[in-house]
């Protein structure tokens, strides 16, 4: 995902030399760093290294150091902090094949989708669980995203009683959701039947009004990778945070999506349009999340290295 380094302010791709010269000196003081033990090799410690390049974002190196105590980077990728709780739905963690990396897994009944995506604190994963595969009922995670393309919509015109309506239907749907998800057939039928009403309203309306006057968000799956997803969401607000080495502005939008609260970062030449409150955002995002265990390691380590 080295691409994404465009989202947090490098618009011309940095060398393989500058890359690793940056991150050579951005370990002896990173924002973040994490240490466990491997559990293939007793004599290698797993480390993790977070390196700011401006106020919540940055590059993450993850790598192993050998007996004698000599760090090797395996792989880095651009990150963005999550800023809240995003779901507190069951979330599995699998290992994937290609590195020492982790991703999440998390069905949640407000996107109506599995969600795949980066697990960013993946060390105090495996403090927390000694690598265990079962879910986790009692945790919650935060999610955040990075983009390379999106644009800025104009909100869809809704009166007070029609967010009242919106926000009752919403929760009548999770109902019957998690009733048909207990095997329930009458909830089943009950969806079914509001799916075809849904499908009919839309098909009487579409010759003669503009898909996005009444599609108002969505989240589904984008392109062949399993973390990366295309999102339509109200920015509920925004920062410009700025790049320290480059001096590029990165645009960060928390973003509600369907009920599914998460910010996303871009940088400030890829979005179209002017974002503000209330107006929509439209792009392809590359999602990443933190798992949030009952004692928050990251926190706490990351308050000591800011003492």
């Amino acid at each position: 995902m080295h691409q994404y380094l465009r989202a947090i302010g490098f618009t011309d791709p940095p060398k393989r030399k500058d890359i690793y010269n940056f991150i050579k000196e951005g370990i002896e003081k990173p924002t973040y760093r994490a240490y466990t033990t491997s559990d293939t090799d007793e004599d290698s410690l797993l480390a993790q290294y977070e390196i700011e390049v401006g106020p919540g974002m940055g590059i993450c190196v993850c790598g192993q150091f050998d007996e004698g105590d000599e760090f090797f980077p395996e792989y880095y990728y651009p990150y963005l902090d999550a800023e809240r709780i995003s779901t507190t739905e069951e979330t599995t963690i699998e290992k994937r094949v290609d590195n020492d990396s982790y991703a999440g897994v998390c069905d949640d009944l407000r996107v109506g989708l599995t969600m795949i995506f980066r697990l960013r604190n993946s060390i105090e994963y495996l403090k927390n669980t000694h690598v265990s595969f079962a879910p986790m009922e009692s945790t919650s995670v935060s999610l955040s995203a990075l983009s390379l393309k999106g644009s800025v919509l104009l909100p869809i015109y809704k009166t007070d009683s029609d967010r009242r309506n919106q926000k009752n239907t919403a929760i009548k749907r999770r109902r019957l959701m998690n009733a048909a998800r207990s095997g329930d057939e009458d909830a089943m039928k009950d969806l079914t039947v509001a799916d075809m009403d849904t499908y009919a309203n839309i098909l009487s309306h579409i010759q003669y009004e503009d898909v996005y006057s009444m599609v108002e968000s969505y989240f589904m799956p984008y392109g062949s990778e399993c973390e990366l997803y295309s999102v339509l969401g109200e920015i509920r607000d925004f920062t410009i945070r700025k790049n320290r080495i480059t001096n590029e502005d990165i645009v960060v939008m928390n973003l509600d999506c369907n009920g599914l609260l998460f910010n996303v970062g871009i940088n400030r030449k890829d979005l179209y349009g002017e974002p503000a409150a209330g107006r929509r955002f439209k792009g392809s995002i590359w999602l990443m999340g933190r798992v949030n265990f009952p004692t928050d390691v990251f926190a706490l380590e990351k308050k000591h290295l800011s003492e």
